[in-house]
């Protein structure tokens, strides 16, 4: 770590105001100056911006080196945005435009805001989880030879104290202390104040407890350096205040020095009238408001001696709102001050009528030097950082042999070839797993290529002599990071290994599985890693109704259909392996490419009987989303539209029908997310004047324009379905709309009419509506 400097406290003090004054004018500017044109409120926090300006400013003007990485609480945005204003590298014209189009965002965000933003935070407490597994890249890029000792940092997360009701953020402890987490800092803003309510007061001495027994320092800022002094001459008021519930103290916070001075009379009388005489109420109330998160001394003195590796909780008092108007008001929290309120801040801080927006507007020309070379002396980041890509070679990766194969079982022969193979792509892989590694076939990539730990572990039951399948020994330069049953701790170290090039310059192809229908567990980090635009190939398996006598709590039905919302990511589910092969090639490539995104692959545990190919001229289609394993005759009448594992039963039923059926294709469908961005942005271009078809438009337009589609997948049918709105062509949809059940893969077909004989009845049933006499 960094030498500290010696703080320049008053210069630091001044930065606090200006933070503040700064934070809450840009977000007054939005609300009550700049020009509506829908008339609805724009909105922002003025209280809990002011809450964290002095632990922002000791942070970024004094403590913070070139390599730390901080994830900014989402509702203190305009203040990390006014901090990159006084260094520059901010424009006023963002300010002006908060929340506005192409403007500042409402919360902090990686890939939408101009200044540098480490983590993109506003769903609550997944930027702060996302931290220590960051930490956890670090040292693994470290222990493998990709970043030299002067380049690593820390990482800080800067939490409102209400985000500590979110469970990921104890899901991640847990994970963080299996793996020795180091280099980090959480720093709560401990304001007492949510947005509906005070906080429990029962719950601030547990935090202590949860964080010392995982490993972590806890360092308590409750009071300044003035409000400590007076209270060691006066324990009877410490001692009252320490038992003071919450909401009591916010209300006093709010009411002023007059309420303070009576509440303390009534309930310690004599014992409390030396230190009542010794302050008038003005002094009391600012007295009384002297929290150790505001105290500039505190803050960095606190900073200055965690200068260790040790993960570090910060647990700083504050006051939400403060030196506001509304000031500990419970209400406070998106309560936005009228302009004569603002005004009168703007008046109380020296700030002069037109020089609002003056950077170090209201400083005297004796606090202006010293200022100035505070701000200067800051060894943050000042500009976006550039994003690593093209540093991958992706080889061509060759289909496993044999006629029969599933595709969950040729993703871990293609990974253990890479693992033998000896291809410098393979030592960027990473892969990692919420407890299923061996049950989604990540069992012999591991055994090669080992766990990664930053100490030495053994494999016991190999030193014994026990016979087992997993030959697993962990050290730092293992590629594999097994993780405990927590979908949302997979999610966020999928993100952190995917940000690898972007926050470390060393891009890793982070690869993640876990059972499908759990996607829906993690869903919110898996929404926030491809805001940031992580980067990893998420592979998804056992999949669906097939999984068969699992049952229906493992047996997934909407993953597909989240997949088609899902910015970000793209959705492939192969039927057969040299798909696959084909899909993980491109998925590393897109891992690369600036215009990429990541990849979620659906594989199953059903074998079944390859294809041959004569060609690869499939191989194309395949990649976009969809291709013709039986070519119709043109204008055919009907096709058959299949996905994944059931390509058996279509491939069966188009034998059965094709006799009957003149013409009838066979289209095998390998991505509906693709097919389906590919058709609406065709009809965007279409608006704007170009006329190019999509993808799906081109094969589907070879049919007759009233053709009937019989749509199969094991998913929702919605899943499909909606080809038949691309040319207005019928279809007869089949899927799983039900929860699933235990049973035999022909049992459970017929069940959820996913057999051949659902396929025929489908075929029948449009045919009829179109031509009776087309009816096999």
């Amino acid at each position: 770590m960094l030498k500290t400097v010696s703080p320049d406290i008053a210069s630091l003090k001044l930065l606090d105001d200006r933070l503040r004054f700064l934070s809450s004018w840009t977000i007054h500017h939005a609300n009550h100056i700049r020009t509506s044109a829908d008339g609805l409120k724009v909105g922002g926090h003025q209280a809990s911006c002011a809450s964290m300006t002095a632990i922002m400013a000791a942070l970024y003007f004094h403590a913070l080196g070139p390599n730390d990485r901080v994830a900014v609480k989402p509702h203190a945005g305009p203040v990390l945005h006014a901090i990159h204003y006084l260094l520059g590298s901010q424009s006023l014209e963002q300010l002006q435009n908060f929340r506005g189009l192409g403007g500042m965002q409402s919360y902090p965000s990686r890939t939408k805001d101009k200044i540098p933003v480490d983590f993109s935070t506003g769903s609550v407490g997944l930027g702060v989880a996302i931290t220590a597994f960051a930490s956890l890249v670090q040292d693994y890029l470290s222990a493998h030879g990709m970043m030299a000792d002067e380049d690593r940092g820390r990482f800080v997360a800067l939490i409102g104290d209400a985000e500590l009701d979110e469970g990921n953020i104890y899901e991640c402890l847990i994970e963080a202390y299996k793996h020795d987490i180091r280099n980090c800092w959480w720093i709560v803003d401990y304001n007492r104040q949510s947005l509906d309510a005070t906080s429990a007061d029962r719950m601030f001495e547990r935090f202590d407890e949860i964080f010392r027994s995982c490993g972590w320092r806890t360092v308590e800022l409750r009071y300044g350096k003035k409000l400590s002094a007076a209270l060691a001459n006066h324990p009877a008021i410490g001692e009252w205040l320490e038992a003071l519930p919450n909401a009591d103290h916010s209300a006093l916070l709010y009411q002023g020095g007059a309420a303070w001075r009576a509440r303390i009379d009534a309930d310690l009388g004599r014992k409390a009238a030396a230190f009542l005489n010794a302050h008038d109420d003005a002094a009391l109330g600012a007295l009384m408001s002297d929290l150790g998160g505001h105290c500039m001394e505190t803050l960095t003195q606190a900073f200055d001696q965690a200068q260790d590796d040790i993960p570090t909780l910060f647990v700083a008092w504050t006051v939400k709102g403060f030196g506001l108007p509304f000031a500990g008001h419970k209400d406070n929290h998106a309560g936005l001050m009228n302009p004569t309120q603002a005004h009168a801040l703007r008046d109380a801080m020296g700030v002069k009528e037109g020089e609002e927006w003056d950077p170090l507007a209201g400083l005297g020309g004796n606090e202006r030097p010293g200022v100035e070379a505070v701000i200067e002396r800051s060894r943050i980041a000042r500009e976006k950082r550039g994003r690593a890509f093209g540093q991958l070679s992706v080889p061509a990766i060759p289909a496993p042999q044999g006629e029969e194969q599933s595709t969950q079982a040729a993703f871990g022969r293609i990974l253990l070839d890479l693992a033998k193979s000896g291809a410098p792509i393979a030592d960027r892989i990473i892969t990692t797993s919420p407890d299923v590694t061996v049950s989604t076939n990540l069992g012999a990539w591991v055994n090669q290529r080992g766990l990664f730990r930053r100490r030495e572990m053994a494999d016991i039951f190999a030193k014994a002599k026990i016979p087992s399948a997993q030959k697993w020994s962990g050290n730092n330069k293992g590629q594999h990071i097994e993780l405990g049953i927590a979908e949302s701790n997979l999610f966020l170290m999928l993100a952190a290994l995917g940000l690898s090039g972007d926050l470390f310059g060393e891009r890793l192809i982070p690869i993640g599985t876990l059972y499908d229908p759990f996607i829906a567990r993690g869903l919110d980090s898996l929404n926030y890693a491809c805001y940031q635009d992580a980067r990893f190939l998420l592979v998804a398996t056992p999949s669906g109704l097939t999984l068969g006598p699992e049952g229906g709590a493992h047996q997934s039905i909407n993953p597909p259909l989240i997949a088609l919302g899902q910015p970000g990511l793209r959705h492939y589910e192969p039927a057969y392996a040299d798909e696959l092969a084909a899909m993980m090639e491109e998925a590393f490539r897109l891992i690369d490419d600036p215009n990429g995104e990541s990849t979620y692959l659906r594989l199953s545990t059903r074998s079944i009987d390859q294809v041959e190919r004569a060609d690869d001229d499939w191989k194309d289609g395949a990649l976009q989303g969809g291709y013709w394993l039986k070519q119709p005759a043109p204008y055919a009448e009907a096709a058959i539209v299949a996905m994944g594992a059931l390509m058996p039963e279509a491939l069966a039923a188009w034998e059965e029908l094709s006799a009957d059926i003149p013409g009838l294709g066979l289209l095998s469908i390998t991505s509906p997310d693709l097919l389906h961005r590919g058709w609406t942005a065709a009809q965007a271009a279409r608006w704007s004047g170009r006329r190019e078809p999509s993808h799906v438009e081109q094969l589907l337009s070879g049919l007759a324009p009233r053709a009937g589609l019989v749509t199969l997948c094991d998913a929702a049918p919605a899943s499909l379905s909606w080809l038949g709105g691309v040319l207005g062509q019928r279809v007869a949809p089949l899927g799983v709309e039900r929860f699933g059940q235990t049973g035999s893969l022909p049992d459970l077909y017929a069940a959820y009419r996913l057999d051949g004989a659902a396929i025929t009845e489908a075929a029948a049933e449009i045919l009829l509506q179109n031509d009776p006499k087309m009816v096999p």
